[in-house]
């Protein structure tokens, strides 16, 4: 594939959870993909980038915040299309409460995973048994499993295990007993296994089930990315900085990760007190000494299930900011020097995997960081609203015009307010700065056009666009350093499957391609 530095492309922004169909189970799900990617590609657009897809810890709804840095989250699974699942009496065969969850589920304005969780725990224990004796048989499906068992072994087996303990022990692995959490099995709390090779066979079948789930999983998303790849839409993933401290990567590689501190940002201008993640921080020095085995592990995968994907937080790759339980926040590394070196390392075995890659370079990034991303031809981002001359007077705004290549371009991410509330918000002075003396206050349609023209327009080869940007929403999909019921829960106003009967969404369909074809981002022809 092309590096996406040398291809000039459109595309949209869209977390697969808000991507519901008219038989979805109240979440985007794998096979939701086919039909959204038939919209795009009337839209003239040739790309799809998605918020990551790894397992979300128990009771989390970031998708920043995974359970396992490999496994794909089976609330994207479609219950319906499992195999034993209409054998074993589908939606009429599952519990009443099931049932109600699922009504819920579908009927709610916004994601709710707590209903979607209970009615696709439900779907999925029904259907593991009606499946489990034909995944377990000699046959073509029972063989079939096993090779994706063995295939994915380095991230898969301790995964399942991960998820099998947990069922007794609870997720929280710091809190379990010494000999679980250390990985040693030699557990005295009843029903737990005595040594590791007990443990797997006393856990068998929740193993199973789980190496189960995650053979469904990607079963369901290869035939997503093939449907997508026939409508000429390329699929781009998200490879998050870090995961959850109560996920399988952390317990089965304690090694690596600093436990007595946590992940966050230093003060910058949008936050006077920088941010505290709550992750793990990686201990780079013993990772280094393993040759980074675990990222490039980690890049492997992502270029495996996707064409591309963004890397999260780019600038803790090259520095961590370190925020001790006790003591002063500092970096990791902490000198410039090494802050390079070990960035450019980690950059290159990402880009070594072959899949296209951009960088997610946004806050407090140093200038040596910038200057090595242009070393390596990696495409940062480009935000209009951020894209200014600091230290001039009056701090205009750089035109897109002026926006290098080998960028993305983009009117905001899913962490920034909609386009259509930063206009509003603006002064009138800022606005002139962007589209002259005739820029409105209120958000018109002609004022959205003339923005998204403007980025089309702009020499960066990317262009990836939020959904709710291209119709002029005011929607977000998330408020950092918020915890808030509407944070990582939006869905699109219409199913994803009737996108073609809908007048407004088959109208902008053909505006954006006009625009796609005059300037020269029509990829999918």
């Amino acid at each position: 594939m092309t590096a996406p530095a040398h291809r000039r492309l459109s595309g949209v922004l869209l977390p697969l959870f808000s991507m519901r169909s008219s038989t979805s189970w109240g979440i985007g799900e794998f096979r939701d993909l086919a039909p959204f990617s038939a919209w795009l590609q009337g839209a003239g657009m040739s790309l799809l980038q998605l918020l990551p897809i790894n397992e979300m810890a128990a009771g989390q709804n970031s998708p920043y915040s995974a359970l396992s840095s490999a496994a794909l989250d089976p609330l994207f699974i479609a219950p319906e299309a499992m195999p034993g699942f209409a054998k074993a009496g589908g939606v009429e065969a599952l519990p009443a409460d099931a049932r109600e969850a699922l009504d819920a589920a579908r009927h709610a304005p916004q994601v709710d995973y707590d209903a979607v969780r209970a009615a696709k725990r439900a779907a999925f224990a029904l259907a593991w048994e009606a499946a489990r004796g034909d995944a377990s048989a000699s046959s073509d499906e029972g063989d079939a499993f096993a090779a994706f068992r063995a295939r994915e072994a380095w991230w898969l087996d301790d995964y399942a295990l991960f998820r099998a303990v947990a069922e007794d022990a609870g997720p929280d692995w710091p809190t379990w007993p010494q000999p679980l959490r250390e990985r040693s099995f030699a557990a005295d709390s009843e029903g737990m296994p005595e040594d590791g090779k007990d443990a797997r066979a006393m856990l068998g079948d929740r193993i199973l089930f789980y190496s189960w789930l995650q053979w469904i999983a990607a079963s369901q998303w290869a035939e997503a990315r093939a449907a997508a790849r026939g409508r000429g839409v390329e699929v781009f993933g998200d490879l998050p900085f870090m995961v959850n401290t109560a996920s399988a990567d952390v317990w089965a590689r304690q090694q690596d990760f600093m436990l007595d501190a946590s992940v966050g940002t230093p003060p910058d201008p949008f936050s006077a007190t920088g941010q505290d993640w709550g992750l793990p921080v990686y201990r780079w020095p013993e990772i280094a000494a393993g040759d980074f085995q675990w990222l490039r592990a980690r890049a492997r995968r992502a270029a495996d299930l996707f064409d591309g994907f963004r890397v999260d937080h780019l600038v803790g790759f090259y520095r961590t900011f370190v925020r001790p339980h006790e003591g002063e926040p500092y970096f990791l590394p902490g000198d410039e020097h090494a802050q390079i070196a070990q960035g450019e390392r980690i950059m290159s075995l990402m880009l070594d995997t072959g899949a296209a890659v951009t960088a997610e370079d946004l806050g407090t990034v140093p200038d040596a960081v910038r200057a090595s991303l242009a070393r390596l031809n990696l495409p940062g981002y480009r935000i209009l609203r951020w894209e200014r001359r600091w230290h001039d007077e009056g701090q205009p705004f750089i035109p897109p015009r002026d926006w290098p290549p080998v960028a993305v371009a983009t009117s905001g991410t899913h962490d920034t307010a909609s386009m259509a509330e930063w206009w509003e918000q603006e002064g009138d002075a800022e606005r002139r700065m962007l589209l002259g003396e005739g820029a409105t206050a209120s958000f018109t349609p002609a004022v959205r056009d003339a923005l998204l023209r403007a980025l089309s327009e702009s020499p960066s080869n990317l262009l990836i666009l939020p959904f709710q940007d291209l119709f002029g929403w005011h929607d977000r999909i998330n408020t950092p350093a918020t915890v808030a019921d509407a944070n990582w829960r939006w869905a699109l106003p219409w199913p994803v499957d009737r996108l073609g009967e809908i007048p407004v969404a088959v109208t902008r369909a053909g505006e954006l391609r006009t625009l796609a074809e005059e300037t020269g981002r029509l990829g999918n022809r």
